[in-house]
């Protein structure tokens, strides 16, 4: 997870808990061995809320044992509730997403949401394949998304194997789509959704927002309901992410500048929610202001 060969908010969570499972395996019924375990797991990306949420679940599990209980047996099959939970989510996000489809549209998407972000078809991933299989999406623009690539290594991958039509672009195109009306929505995931709509995505998501909100093009979220903070207000209570400088400084692993440069390197910004046309998640399309519950 720390080294994001797992990434994507909902995959995360999967995957800390069948970790959190197996450090029980490895270790036995040890109090203080499974807190320290969740410890080390909850640390090792703290903007994305479901990999607490999955932790929290097992932790759970854990607390109302029971003397007769396998308790590996028992942390495994939450774990694979969870799992199960999150594709049937995905599967619901697709279906609802068509609603945000006026037309046949041109849509720009970022980062990765697909299956290989996810325990399904994806969060805005399976919004924009469902979208395609009813007639509905007619060419995908993917960003980049610099620095660590997740668009053009892993979105275009996908999107090239569910025949969607497609083409890659350097983030820093966006505004030029958007200016010779390219564009017609721009639908990405989320990391962490605060109370009132505020939402944690891909370093670069919020200058989509910002671009689509100057050139009227609608601008959509798409997340399970799990990524939403319960006990998250707003977004000014996000803890973004910081990555390694190098990940700015090299390309793809490979040197091409000095590695003594300083470098900025927020892996997560905040889009604020009046810059969110809608929110869509397994239970439906939320939109502007966003009051979710407690």
């Amino acid at each position: 997870i720390e080294r994001l060969e797992v990434r994507g908010a909902p995959l995360i969570g999967i995957m800390a808990a069948y970790g959190l499972a197996l450090a029980l395996k490895e270790k036995g019924d040890n109090s203080e061995a499974f807190e320290k375990a969740l410890k080390r797991l909850e640390s090792t990306r703290p903007t994305a809320v479901n990999l607490f949420f999955a932790l929290n679940e097992l932790r759970n599990v854990y607390n109302s044992k029971g003397a007769s209980i396998d308790l590996y047996e028992a942390l495994l099959n939450k774990a694979k509730d969870i799992h199960q939970m999150d594709e049937e989510f995905c599967r619901k996000i697709g279906r609802n997403g068509l609603n945000i489809f006026e037309k046949k549209s041109k849509v720009l998407t970022h980062c990765n949401t697909g299956k290989l972000a996810t325990g399904g078809d994806g969060t805005a991933f399976s919004v924009i394949k469902t979208g395609f299989e009813n007639d509905l999406v007619e060419f995908v623009y993917a960003d980049e998304t610099r620095p660590l690539l997740q668009g053009s290594r892993l979105t275009a991958f996908e999107l090239s194997k569910s025949g969607i039509p497609f083409a890659l672009q350097t983030d820093s195109s966006a505004a030029e789509l958007m200016k010779q009306n390219k564009v017609d929505l721009v639908i990405t995931g989320a990391d962490r959704i605060a109370l009132n709509g505020d939402s944690a995505n891909k370093i670069g998501t919020y200058t989509l927002a910002i671009l689509c909100n100057f050139h009227n093009i609608p601008f959509y979220i798409a997340a399970p309901s799990t990524t939403i903070d319960r006990d998250m207000a707003s977004g000014s209570e996000i803890i973004l992410e910081y990555r390694d400088k190098k990940e700015v400084l090299t390309l793809n692993g490979h040197k091409f500048i000095s590695e003594e440069y300083d470098a900025f390197t927020p892996a997560f910004d905040v889009t604020p929610s009046h810059l969110i046309k809608g929110i869509i998640t397994e239970e439906g399309v939320f939109t502007f202001p966003y009051n979710f519950i407690r």
